[in-house]
């Protein structure tokens, strides 16, 4: 599993014009889940989301997670984040999880975010759909957090 956190001033996701999830200053992470990915790459990633230290303290220093601040959390579901292109111009997705089972694994990832993040507004995009994303990238500040698999 792949989770691409971006810190923002606000996110927001919309499908078909319609906003479905939106947070204020926080993060917005894009999870893509590979093939052999499993619940404990999930409670790994989950916990190092909500944990994550990468808000300013008075001192100007990362040093304060998302629940320390009270911000957000956008998940979205984004199966692109496994794209193979070392041949050819055309991504590859042979490494990508079936969308049943990325679903049902990103569904389990918002609930765990959920229970470790009380709160913590926690909004998600709309799984197989057309998402439009707007967002502030604060800093900028994006982080690939990744697992390896055991």
């Amino acid at each position: 599993m792949r989770v691409l956190v971006q810190r923002v001033g606000r996110a927001s996701v919309s499908v078909d014009s319609a906003t479905v999830g939106a947070v204020g200053t926080g993060l917005l992470a894009l999870v893509g889940c590979r093939t052999d990915d499993s619940i404990d790459q999930v409670r790994w990633l989950a916990d190092k989301l909500v944990h994550l230290r990468i808000f300013e303290d008075e001192e100007g220093r990362m040093n304060r997670s998302v629940r320390d601040i009270g911000g957000g959390i956008l998940i979205v579901p984004q199966f692109t984040l496994y794209a193979n292109v070392h041949k050819g111009r055309r991504p590859g997705f042979d490494d990508t999880m079936a969308p049943e089972a990325a679903e049902a694994l990103i569904g389990r990832f918002v609930e765990i975010v959920r229970e470790r993040a009380p709160g913590v507004s926690v909004a998600t995009g709309q799984f197989g759909a057309h998402m439009m994303i707007d967002l502030v990238n604060d800093g900028p500040v994006t982080i690939l957090l990744e697992r390896d698999h055991a």
